[in-house]
């Protein structure tokens, strides 16, 4: 018997003369008939460039716009500076480009400076630029000056006080395109995102400027590297893998802002920067190489996207002859990622700086092509399955929506639902059919709260999560989206998201501390848990790891009183005499995070008596449970 609804509706029946089930709300668990395996990679994270998620979010960098984009507005990111009596001009120069990718500079010309009196270029970065004391922050940029060796001064000023936290000075720029790099170490500073970077010159001069960058201090110490504070935000998640580099954003708007992974690798003079399906460009420093480091330091499979002919406006590229270009385009990333060092694109990701090949299984082709309406992705993807598998074919292949003609490996299914629907969706996969694809839950959220998920959200997630563990025999992988937001006014696009920020720190949403609990405490098997004469809004799911002797009992109570429920543990005949309770609730269904009120709504673990096999445990109001027991 391979359908759990009805593994725990005869589970329910026959322990049923035992008692508990007829008189109190109950919980039976058949510890020593576990279902399935649970799959080894249920739970991973799936990001894009929204909400200032890349660029303004997980990615280091400081500097907004680090090189002049192409906008008719390009210059209101780098506003000049003019200290004292000193007069500059301020303009973008498309005559002397930095590279061909970078083909527009910013041009300072000063007609009159001193020492006293400076003038240049600010930059605010994302909403402020945070400084924090004793910390040392590493950048560089590319210069060149029509004198003859023009000093460059860099610095970090308070926008209030006007007190310059960190300043450093370059020399030797001439004539001549030349990166410089430095270091700006603060000292004893107040924490603030109330800041700009400065660029400027103390004599008359034309310098020309590009790929302006700043870096604080990265996880891991990544050059280039991620922002530490999230990176452990997500290290805390435990997740299997990273779904990359996005939905829509692996789409773009149209063929041409499609996620080119060619131009998003080597350095970042030749990665030309593309515009993002959310109306604003992203620097691609975040490149595929970039992705993959991610997936290493988080110790996370990447699970590629690749782009399959159609983009968000309606482009398609139809299959046959024209298509062939994107599938090989295909291929080439994949051998990029996998390749040894003798193949073509190995050898470029080894000339990248990472000799290794990425470990890589699953390819997922195209993103929601449900809606190409054309209905040519049964055609797109059996020309891309079929490419793939020749070549790779222990690669598992992912389609985004059902298709005729070639069965795929797995099948991404999106679910977006308010909190009523979360929770009449908790059973969905109960009675799914086995014969099938597997299934990747690869985009769902509960969307309420706003700009972060609220605690309804939370409990409605922790529901879902209950039918997604439960039938993790079908559903082997899932991951909520958007995973980050960038709260500062104009930065989010879309509501709610795992993860909320601003320039200088980041929390957790209540939807953040479920993903937190579920996937930190995961057995290895799924055990069949009889719920009885409970409320509607209460659900569980249970999971064991028979190598260590330990279960996982995870309990929502989304009622607004406390629920006993009568824990019958069949087969085993002992338990140890205390348990691990872990509890997230609030007082209302309205209790949220942020940056201001971080922990409002956070996970609590305290240690609670087990009387044996049977015995009763209580949980609270609006509340996310996860009981650890060993037997």
């Amino acid at each position: 018997m391979n359908n759990p609804r009805a593994v725990v509706a005869l589970l329910a029946s026959a322990l049923l003369p035992f008692g508990l089930l007829a008189q109190s709300p109950s919980l039976t668990i058949q510890v020593d008939h576990p279902t399935a395996a649970v799959s080894p990679t249920l739970y991973g994270l799936m990001t894009e460039e929204i909400n200032y998620s890349y660029d303004g979010g997980i990615y280091g960098e400081l500097i907004r716009d680090r090189t002049p984009s192409q906008a008719w507005d390009a210059l209101r990111l780098w506003p000049m500076v003019a200290r004292g009596d000193s007069i500059v001009n301020v303009s973008t120069d498309d005559s002397n480009g930095l590279s061909k990718a970078l083909a527009r500079s910013l041009r300072v010309t000063v007609t009159k400076a001193s020492p006293a009196s400076p003038a240049g270029v600010e930059n605010g970065g994302y909403w402020g630029i945070p400084v924090r004391p004793h910390t040392v922050y590493t950048g560089s940029f590319y210069a060149k000056t029509d004198a003859t060796d023009i000093p460059i001064t860099v610095a970090l000023q308070n926008d209030q006080t006007g007190i310059i936290a960190a300043s450093a000075t370059v020399t030797d720029v001439g004539s001549e395109w030349k990166r410089f790099t430095f270091a700006l170490k603060t000292g004893e500073v107040a924490a603030s995102s109330n800041n700009h970077f400065i660029v400027t010159i103390a004599q008359p001069a034309t310098i020309w400027l590009n790929m302006i960058s700043l870096f604080p201090p990265t996880y891991h110490d990544r050059e280039g590297g991620n922002r530490a504070d999230i990176m452990d935000k997500l290290a805390a998640m435990q997740p299997k893998f990273l779904r990359l580099p996005g939905g829509n954003y692996l789409e773009g708007d149209h063929i041409a802002d499609r996620f080119n992974w060619k131009q998003t690798i080597g350095p970042w003079v030749d990665r030309p920067t593309h515009m993002s399906p959310w109306r604003y460009r992203s620097s691609d420093g975040m490149g595929l190489l970039e992705f993959l480091e991610w997936c290493e330091d988080l110790k996370m499979q990447p699970v590629l996207a690749v782009y399959a002919g159609y983009s968000l406006a309606g482009e398609r590229v139809d299959p046959g002859s024209a298509l062939e270009p994107y599938v090989q385009d295909a291929l080439d990333e994949i051998e990029y990622v996998t390749g040894s060092a003798d193949t073509k694109w190995g050898a470029e990701r080894v000339k990248d700086g990472h000799p290794a090949p990425f470990p890589l299984r699953y390819v997922e082709v195209g993103n929601e092509d449900q809606f190409d309406h054309s209905h040519s992705y049964d055609g797109r993807f059996a020309q891309f399955y079929h490419a793939i598998k020749k070549r790779y074919p222990d690669l598992q292949i992912i389609a985004t929506t059902p298709v005729k003609g070639v069965t795929p490996d797995v099948l991404d299914e999106h679910f977006y639902m308010s909190a009523a629907q979360s929770f009449s969706e908790a059973h969905h996969y109960d009675a799914a059919d086995r014969n099938g694809p597997k299934i990747f839950v690869g985009e769902w959220a509960t969307r309420e709260g706003d700009p972060t998920p609220n605690l309804e959200a939370a409990l409605a997630d922790a529901a879902w999560l209950t039918g997604l563990e439960r039938n993790s025999d079908l559903v082997i992988m899932n991951s909520y989206a958007p995973l980050f937001v960038n709260v500062n006014p104009g930065g989010m696009q879309w509501a709610p998201d795992l993860i909320g920020y601003d320039a200088l720190s980041s929390y957790g949403s209540p939807s953040y501390w479920t993903q937190v609990m579920f996937s930190t405490h995961l057995g290895t098997e799924i055990v069949p848990a009889a719920l009885a004469n409970a409320p509607p809004r209460v659900f569980a799911s249970v999971t064991r790891n028979d190598a260590t002797h330990k279960l996982f009992v995870k309990v929502v109570n989304a009622t607004s009183t406390p629920q006993s429920l009568a824990l019958e543990l069949a087969g085993v005949k002992k338990v140890a005499p205390q348990a691990t309770l872990t509890t997230m609730s609030g007082k209302t269904p309205n209790a949220t995070n942020s940056i201001t009120h971080p922990d409002a709504v956070a996970p609590v673990t305290r240690t609670v008596p087990v009387t044996g096999p049977q015995f009763t445990q209580t949980f609270a109001p609006y509340s996310v449970n996860v009981l650890e027991l060993s037997y």
